[in-house]
């Protein structure tokens, strides 16, 4: 239909990106619990205890003339070296202190801000010497972790360092760890073998497995080393959440209201959630969810997570399911819809009226059982002013294709954020990362009226392990709007995953050009496409990348470009913003004179702590062990960029067109 009436579409079109505010808040320790109300915080809530076996076995050589207590204690140094400033962490110890007894197990450096000095006196102090009561010290151990403060959501960390298996048989480790990681949300036991088989590995696995965390094998001390940083640094940089408490209906008449903003709640396998919003007849309405199990924890490739919009009547207007599409370990997975109104507002969908926001969790047998927390956000665009007729839709991917030119030359510095909240800025240009095995890292980059985000993700050539480069992982990558929606692939133009050994491995992809009209277009990768703001790139890299690199980290570059001229408005025939003297149509890269691109990533500051430093422009060397050369030189060569010198004018140009609810929750 209507391509030649969307061109002509006027008053009673509407606008904008989803821009919500952001209320802090918390999350239960169950679901028919209330969320703590007033939290306005989103920094790190999580915390680690490490509970290292000191049994008689921990004194025998470790094949390399040092007794294994000996490497353990260089490992643990290593860790907390790496933690960052003020991380709480802890350590208890079990066998140290009888040669024989099952009670043997005593915490002999409190979970509190880290003092890396006293950690290190602690773990130097212990003398192996007995039994091996892994069980009740994973009791003691959660114990220890304190509840995030004010009710804030983090990851409550154990971290199990054993040479051998429980020998003292009650309680079952595997049951204890279950029973932990049922009794909340939020807590994580991850284990770490040092020269184990057999029995012990298979415990050892098994807590990992029933404790929502990852089995990690280090058959000599550099491994150990490795393992030990990879564990304590996923904790260290779990998901930050933001949002109102909330606690979603088993049915519709349980539902609460909501409002246009940002919401935590948590949801089980098997649930759906319900919330109740009231819709008037004229915006388009969007809803997105995003559940975040632990890092890796056990997922199945078609485990779901929906999204709905119902009318009273059970009429479902819109429905969406994303799904892991891997087996290796959970990742962030977000599910997104949108309410969008017909062109004559005759369907049922398009009255105003009371309708609820459905989420449902589907879990295969054998998938993570916990309840995972939930992010959600709710947000409503208000009509375009009368008389203006917005520009045709941009279904095409054009410049922007797979072929696109992309930026070269050496790569800048950045560090990735952990979810939406806290997702580093950047421009045009070309930057490197290190990524964690089972982490997500996350960046943002603004795209204006008429503009397409392109980007490749680079995996960097590693030194592997023995065997590492017959053993496989993944590369994924996902790209998302302003107003959370995830934009597939499209098959044919883009493919999300690659598969990674170690070599080089590459991902390309993109977004076609911003219209408001491409809300009408059918395709997931064109719908969602339809306002302004900052586009979300997400990059993760499969659980099993832990038994291949020699790295406790891999590396990772984005070339990145922002495609085509940013027009002022959605309007058909908006003019181009601003004048392109030192980029855009002229294909060099965005920047400023020190080489920051995107303005805000070489300086604008975020969160309080240290985890939040940005980056600022720098040349390619010090990588950090990370494979740089086999992949600093790959695809791409020149693009079309923004000037990050327009970005303030260009912000106050949208804020003065558009009229977009910026609902507070």
């Amino acid at each position: 239909m209507a391509r030649n009436h969307r061109r002509t579409a006027t008053a009673g079109a509407w606008i904008g990106g989803v821009i919500v505010a952001l209320v802090a808040g918390a999350l239960p320790a169950a679901a028919a619990s209330p969320l703590a109300p007033g939290n306005e915080s989103a920094g790190r809530a999580g915390s680690l205890v490490m509970v290292l076996d000191s049994s008689g076995s921990m004194a025998d050589d470790d094949g390399a003339g040092r007794t294994r207590m000996e490497s353990a204690r260089t490992a643990v140094g290593a860790v907390v070296d790496a933690l960052p400033d003020g991380y709480p962490t802890g350590l208890r110890v079990y066998g140290a202190d009888r040669t024989t007894g099952c009670t043997d197990t005593r915490l002999v450096r409190p979970v509190e801000a880290l003092d890396r000095d006293a950690v290190k006196q602690a773990v130097d102090r212990v003398r192996p010497k007995g039994d091996t009561p892994i069980g009740l010290s994973l009791q003691k151990a959660a114990d220890d972790l304190p509840e995030p403060s004010g009710g804030a959501v983090g990851t409550r960390t154990i971290l199990l360092i054993s040479d051998g298996e429980d020998n003292c048989g009650t309680p079952q480790p595997c049951q204890v760890a279950e029973q932990l990681t049922k009794a909340g949300v939020g807590l994580r036991i991850d284990t770490v073998g040092f020269q184990v088989k057999g029995a012990a590995r298979e415990q050892l696995e098994c807590v990992a497995a029933a404790g929502n965390g990852r089995y990690y094998d280090a058959p000599d001390a550099a491994a150990l080393a490795r393992q030990l940083q990879r564990a304590a640094q996923l904790s260290a940089d779990g998901y930050r959440f933001r949002g109102k408490p909330v606690t979603g209906g088993m049915s519709r008449d349980q539902a609460p209201d909501l409002r246009p903003g940002q919401y935590l709640d948590t949801i089980g396998p098997g649930e759906e959630r319900y919330y109740a919003a009231d819709l008037d007849d004229v915006s388009t309405v969007n809803f997105a969810a995003t559940a975040v199990p632990q890092p890796g924890a056990a997922i199945d490739e078609f485990d779901a997570l929906r999204t709905k919009i119902v009318t009273a009547d059970g009429l479902s207007c819109e429905m969406s399911a994303e799904r892991f599409h891997q087996k290796e370990g959970a990742a962030p997975l977000t599910s997104a819809v949108a309410r969008v109104r017909s062109d004559r507002g005759e369907r049922p969908c398009d009255r105003a009226g009371r309708y609820w926001l459905v989420v449902e969790r589907e879990s295969k047998k054998g998938s993570d059982a916990s309840r995972w927390p939930l992010e959600m956000v709710y947000g409503a665009e208000a009509p375009l002013a009368e008389g203006v007729t917005p520009a045709q839709s941009s279904p095409e991917y054009g410049a922007g294709g797979k072929e696109a030119r992309l930026p070269t030359g050496s790569p800048r510095d950045v560090r990735g954020g952990t979810g939406f909240n806290d997702a580093t800025p950047i421009g045009g240009g070309v930057w490197k990362d290190t990524v964690l095995p089972s982490q997500t890292l996350w960046y943002k980059v603004p795209a204006g009226w008429g503009q397409q985000v392109r980007y490749d993700v680079e995996f960097a050539n590693e030194p592997t392990l023995e065997r590492g480069a017959s053993t496989y992982s993944y590369g994924a990558t996902q790209l998302f709007t302003p107003a959370r929606f995830p934009i597939s692939g499209g098959g044919v133009e883009f493919t999300p995953r690659t598969m990674y050994n170690g070599r080089p491995a590459v991902i390309r992809m993109g977004s076609v050009p911003v219209a408001w009209t491409n809300r009408y277009e059918i395709r997931p990768t064109v719908r969602p496409v339809h306002a302004d703001g900052d586009f979300y790139l997400a990059v993760t890299l499969g659980a099993r990348a832990a038994e291949i690199a020699e790295n406790p980290r891999i590396g990772v570059v984005l070339r990145v470009a922002v495609l085509g001229d940013e027009l002022a408005g959605p309007q058909h025939g908006a003019p181009v913003l601003g004048e392109r003297g030192d980029g855009g149509a002229d294909g060099r890269e965005s920047g400023d004179a020190d080489g920051r691109a995107g303005g805000p990533a070489g300086g604008e500051a975020k969160n309080a702590d240290d985890r939040d430093n940005l980056p600022v422009a720098g040349d390619s060397s010090g990588a950090g062990g990370a494979g740089w050369t086999g992949i600093a030189a790959a695809a791409g060569a020149g693009a079309l960029v923004i000037v990050a010198g327009g970005l303030l004018f260009v912000r106050s140009r949208r804020r003065a067109a558009t009229g977009t609810m910026r609902g507070s929750a």
